[in-house]
């Protein structure tokens, strides 16, 4: 059984952390993309044109029902075949962001659906037009109920970025196995990985929660 070694974790830490700035980038760029297509692909479920709507449903279940992986593997090697070659990292956030936008599109529904019938009424008896409505009135209100369901949806992308070393992505796992089939010794550079994906996302859940009970009060 291997011994922990202080030293050997002093080593590796400068590439594990550069891992982990790739990780931190993944998630934050995975997680703008998610938050615009899933707006959009909510608002485009509400369209009143079924040539919108059904195309759009359909899109959206069949991503939610594949796994991540394997979207990624068709973006990153089957796409290439097509013409369409991104570079690994640009490759990660687009999968990240398509798969977890069909998520966010469904906390956006619920929190447009959230908003009080009388603020629609209102805003009809003020005769302001439909794109006024929606940036004045229920998209700001919709979106305060959402924020905490968003941050849960970062958390989440943020655990599933080891899947980004599947396609060559240098993130924390990347870096964690390069090291460990050079050294043979596994303990250390996985065990520190699993530690900071803790030492990040725990907090990071603690502090949505404080806002989610913010926002409620």
């Amino acid at each position: 059984m291997n011994n922990w070694s202080w030293s050997y974790v002093g080593e590796i830490m400068p590439d594990i952390l550069k891992g982990l700035w790739i990780t931190v980038q993944a998630t934050i760029y995975g997680s703008l993309v998610s938050f615009v297509l899933g707006l959009v692909w909510a608002l485009a479920l509400r369209a009143p044109s079924r040539w919108v709507t059904w195309p759009v449903s359909v899109f959206v279940e069949f991503v939610r029902n594949t796994p991540l992986l394997v979207q990624l593997f068709f973006l990153f090697f089957v796409l290439p075949t097509w013409g369409l070659t991104f570079a690994p990292l640009t490759t990660g956030v687009i999968g990240l962001g398509l798969h977890y936008s069909t998520y966010t599109s469904e906390v956006y529904r619920a929190g447009i659906e959230g908003v009080p019938p009388g603020q629609w009424e209102a805003a009809t008896a003020l005769s302001l037009p439909a794109r006024r409505t929606w940036i004045a009135v229920i998209l700001p209100q919709a979106f305060r109920r959402v924020v905490p369901a968003l941050g849960n949806y970062v958390i989440a992308m943020f655990k599933d970025t080891p899947l980004l070393a599947g396609i060559t992505v240098a993130d924390m796992l990347f870096q964690a196995n390069s090291i460990s089939a050079t050294t043979f010794d596994y303990l250390e550079p996985i065990t520190v990985v699993g530690i900071l994906f803790v030492v990040i996302s725990y907090p990071t859940s603690l502090l949505l929660r404080a806002l989610e009970r913010r926002l409620v009060r």
